[in-house]
């Protein structure tokens, strides 16, 4: 395991070095990764629409879901940039750690990322919402919006079989694609140093007899 964390490490270190020595001006850098951000949760929003709830553009509702797509791609944009930039903190920290334990601890933060994303999810769907009555003239309350999410996600955890919570769930995960980047990206450094670490011990170690036969040989 030690031989693992340690290939790990390095691994991480060498993208870490890369991002350092290829990033571009901050002033530059920032609005790209939000763009970049924009386009992927509004491209994970209608996945999850048509993949989920094709019906809801068949119904008068159609606009407003179009609609929503606005402040579903900004205010997921702003949440992914801020946890990008948090994860690369997390990431220097965990390499500066001189224990495994703490190294693997520093990295499991990403976990707590991905998990207030789905608060955050809940908080962007019902604030859109709610601007999205205000520019189609019929305001709603906020608070009602809020309990009506609220009481999707409460209905979700208790019978997450049940065809509806199902889906809900199913969307949520869409949803929370972009903020589990950092610990999807994590876990493929992970099984990537366990496949070195087995591709490097099969590989037989020569022997000291060989090597010197080789030598004299050539002698």
């Amino acid at each position: 395991m030690p031989e693992i964390v340690a290939i790990w490490r390095e691994s991480l270190h060498t993208i870490l070095d890369r991002y350092e020595r290829k990033k571009i001006s901050t002033w530059l850098f920032f609005p790209l990764l939000f763009l970049f951000f924009i386009f992927l949760n509004i491209a994970c929003y209608w996945w999850a629409i048509y993949t989920a709830f094709p019906h809801y553009m068949q119904t008068h509702e159609a606009s407003h879901y179009v609609k929503l797509q606005i402040p579903v791609g900004f205010f997921g944009a702003l949440f992914d940039s801020l946890s990008f930039f948090i994860t690369i903190w997390i990431i220097k920290r965990a390499l500066a750690a001189s224990k495994t334990s703490e190294y693997v601890f520093h990295l499991s933060l990403d976990l707590i990322i991905a998990i207030v994303a789905t608060f955050w999810v809940l908080f962007v769907f019902t604030l859109g919402g709610w601007l999205i009555s205000l520019w189609e003239n019929a305001p709603e309350q906020l608070t009602t919006r809020g309990a009506k999410y609220t009481s999707r996600a409460v209905q979700a955890i208790q019978d997450p079989i049940g065809r509806e919570n199902a889906k809900n769930i199913y969307f949520g995960l869409i949803m929370g694609i972009s903020a589990a980047l950092p610990t999807c990206f994590h876990l493929l450094l992970f099984f990537s140093s366990i496949f070195k670490k087995a591709k490097k011990a099969a590989v037989p170690p020569k022997s000291e007899g060989s090597s010197h036969k080789d030598s004299t040989t050539s002698d």
